[in-house]
């Protein structure tokens, strides 16, 4: 639904079980991070006091291990539809969602470039899921043979290790984009208001999000161009996040 705030209009992207379950999954990896790092290299062996010690690093690193793997049932079981509507973007791909890349590649950087209309995650956020995807399932699955060694084939341990150290690589990788695209990049940053507050800028939508900002006009949720605007958005929820 549409609100205003500061005199802009804003309309709702994402419900707050998503946000909950974003942070909650953004804080378990760091937590992740860093009470892995003392046990890749020596370097780290400062960190072992803040958390009591081998042991308890390695127990700590467990306990959030588990707390990584709970937004998505969270998210199952509080918020189906925000969730499954997520899925069924991320694995639609069409000719915008290709075209997406190259004038990106400009915008990155800085530079103006016009990138064709995206839907309610444009191309670039339904890659990341699904790389995000990935190494979720390297981090979970090769941690799984790692926690519990003797319960594994010798062969399937030792692969287990370089697949850890991939998925760590890749998805503190991914991670650093997406910290520069919310907060350092000068025309992607208000996008983190919407995984705060819930919503995002109607001006934001359109540039960044058009196919999804037309949809809203469509349902008539926000004002299109005969001046028409509904009470409530529909009922379906379809590309609302909510």
């Amino acid at each position: 639904m549409m609100s205003k705030n500061n005199n802009q209009e804003t309309v709702r992207r994402f419900s707050k079980p998503v946000i909950v379950a974003h942070w909650l999954n953004a804080f378990a990896f760091f937590a992740l991070l860093l009470t892995a790092l003392p046990m890749y290299t020596d370097f780290f062996n400062w960190l072992y006091p803040v958390f009591g010690g081998p042991a308890n690093a390695r127990l700590l690193h467990r306990i959030f291990a588990i707390m990584f793997i709970l937004p998505t049932i969270f998210m199952i079981l509080v918020d189906p539809k925000s969730f499954f509507h997520w899925i069924k973007q991320i694995i639609s791909w069409k000719k915008h969602d290709f075209q997406f890349f190259a004038p990106f590649a400009k915008d990155f950087i800085g530079k103006h470039a016009d990138v064709p209309k995206q839907d309610f995650y444009n191309a670039g956020e339904k890659l990341n899921s699904i790389v995000q995807i990935l190494t979720t399932i390297m981090l979970i699955g090769s941690g799984i043979v790692m926690w519990g060694p003797d319960n594994f084939p010798k062969g399937l341990v030792l692969w287990a290790y370089p697949i850890h150290n991939i998925g760590v690589g890749l998805a503190a990788t991914l991670v650093v984009g997406h910290i520069y695209l919310s907060i350092g990049h000068p025309k992607s940053k208000a996008s983190l208001r919407g995984m705060i507050k819930g919503d995002v800028s109607l001006e934001y939508a359109k540039e960044h999000h058009g196919r999804w900002y037309d949809e809203l006009i469509q349902q008539e949720v926000v004002q299109g161009k005969k001046g028409k605007k509904s009470k409530a958005p529909s009922n379906s929820g379809k590309n609302l996040g909510v």
